[in-house]
């Protein structure tokens, strides 16, 4: 029972392993931000023009991006109950919440010192407090990670949980804007004026370095899952960031001041593009599966109806000759006196067709059961005279000539005698059928027996019907396509099933000057097929 357990967590993304070509995309985007940063870092200190309108709008898409986050996260936290994705989601939802005061108070953003009464310590000392809430998320979902998995959805709803974490985030972050606004006097300095930072600084960003660190430590200590990489990756940019924000540059709106919030916004987005990214891709995954098991459903519900129109297809020749003898005995017993010579051999009729319809519920089960098909060999030359035999009634009542051109000195062929019987049978029948639509003196069918190429023996059914239009002589043997009012186009598909399953062929060509002729070409005895 533990297996089906493992293969459905694989399904949640915080335990779906990551593809090769996943870990070169992660390794690749880490390479490339070590080489940024080792390109700008030496330029660190250079200062730049102030756009203190920039920031608001910079806040602005990182509060979209980490608010989409956290409601996928918390999406899948919903069905896999994992407590790690819990700890990450409300890490990118204290990122969300707290930007907003962030970017209201970012000194001459909105006004000169910024609103909600802010100081000119107010916007640094939320920019670290953004930074060390969502390392603590992070750390949290890391050694979470390392206690748990993910789990199947019980029945206790989880919109209890999701709706007390967020309150508790909404708090710590409402509490933290009054602390770096109406308490900044509580925090020490970290802004010396407009352009300069305080030494202080380096203690703040460093202990927020060290959690983000301790996380990437404990991330890459295990068995890393698809969202596990790139969380690597996101640690990783965030502490570049922070060496950019507060270690390198000693003034603000410096090169490294910049580089700092580029890094920022791609820390907000990696996990959300991942998340839309490996969402799709499973999406896509469900999609495909669904399509397969429709297929199969489809298929199996085709072979039902296949095999039940094949019954009724088969059936009701002999239980019209039922029908027919068995209202033929009562006209003879109903004569005066009885006719009881003419009774007793359509009383023998009824007992044959009786016969022949049990044998091809035989044959049926045989063609479309699992077993092996058992073969004998088969004089097609006799099987071709008890066919013709067991359809005089049908050629007479139809008033149709018969042409029997036997070849002498045929091997004989191995075949289920039963099934290449009913192969026979449907294909005079059909020839019958053909044919009522042309006058009575023209009505010819035409029953020969051949040497075939290579090893094979060829029989052939002619008659003088209209034929098959071009376009239905390609489709003649597909399943449900008929030329019939009343037909299920059954027949002729399971005849192309039989003959191929003894190794043979079955196809058509027009007759001259019209009609069809359907050739059956199967190997003779002691040739592999």
């Amino acid at each position: 029972m533990a297996q089906p357990h493992a293969d459905a967590a694989e399904t949640w993304l915080v335990d779906l392993p990551p593809t090769p070509r996943q870990t070169w995309s992660a390794a690749a985007l880490a390479a490339l931000v070590l080489l940024g940063f080792a390109c700008v870092a030496p330029f660190a200190r250079t200062p730049l023009v102030e756009l203190n309108a920039l920031f608001p709008s910079l806040d602005g898409i990182v509060l979209v991006s980490s608010l989409i986050t956290a409601v996928l996260l918390l999406t899948q936290f919903s069905f896999s109950r994992s407590p790690a994705l819990l700890m990450l989601a409300c890490g990118y939802l204290f990122t969300a919440l707290i930007v907003i005061p962030h970017a209201l108070t970012f000194a001459g953003a909105f006004s000169a010192t910024g609103l909600l009464g802010a100081g000119i310590q107010t916007g640094s000392w939320l920019y670290i407090f953004w930074h060390l809430g969502f390392a603590a998320g992070l750390l949290g979902y890391a050694l979470a990670r390392k206690r748990s998995r993910a789990r199947p959805a019980a029945k206790a709803s989880t919109l209890p949980i999701i709706g007390w974490s967020a309150v508790a985030v909404l708090a710590v972050v409402c509490g933290l804007t009054w602390l770096s606004t109406g308490g900044a006097w509580l925090l020490p300095p970290i802004i010396l004026d407009k352009s300069r930072i305080s030494p202080l600084v380096i203690y703040p960003i460093w202990s927020t370095i060290l959690i983000t660190a301790a996380a990437l430590a404990v991330l890459a200590r295990r068995p890393r899952s698809v969202l596990d990489q790139w969380l690597m990756v996101v640690a990783l940019v965030s502490i570049a960031e922070l060496a950019f924000s507060g270690l390198l540059p000693s003034v603000r709106f410096s090169l490294g001041f910049y580089a700092g919030r580029v890094l920022s916004l791609i820390t907000a987005s990696i996990v959300l593009i991942v998340l839309l990214a490996e969402t799709t891709r499973l999406y896509v995954r469900l999609a495909r599966s669904n399509a397969l098991l429709q297929r199969e459903r489809s298929n199996k519900l085709m072979n039902l109806e296949a095999m039940a129109g094949a019954i009724a297809h088969e059936v009701r020749q002999p239980l019209t000759g039922i029908s027919i003898s068995g209202g033929a005995t009562l006209r003879f017993l109903e004569q005066t006196p009885p006719d009881l010579e003419n009774a007793r051999e359509a009383v023998n009729d009824m007992v044959s067709s009786s016969l022949a319809a049990n044998q091809i519920f035989d044959n049926i089960r045989a063609l479309f059961g699992k077993a092996e098909l058992v073969l004998d060999p088969v004089d097609v030359n006799n099987l071709a005279v008890e066919v013709l035999r067991t359809l005089d009634a049908d050629l007479k009542s139809h008033r149709v000539s018969t042409r029997l051109a036997l070849a002498a000195g045929l091997p004989p062929v191995m075949a289920h005698k039963g099934q290449l019987q009913e192969v026979f049978i449907n294909l005079l029948h059909n020839a019958i059928e053909a044919m009522d639509q042309v006058d009575d003196d023209q009505r010819v069918l035409k029953l020969g027996t051949e040497h075939g190429g290579d090893d094979t023996i060829a029989v052939t059914v002619e008659d003088t019907g209209p034929g098959l239009a071009p376009e239905k002589a390609e489709e003649i043997f597909d399943a449900f396509v008929t030329t019939k009012p009343q037909g299920m186009g059954l027949g002729l598909a399971i005849c192309q099933m039989i003959v191929e399953r003894h190794g043979g062929r079955l196809s058509t060509t027009p007759a001259v000057p019209h009609g069809a002729v359907f050739r059956i070409e199967l190997p003779r005895m002691g040739v592999a097929y």
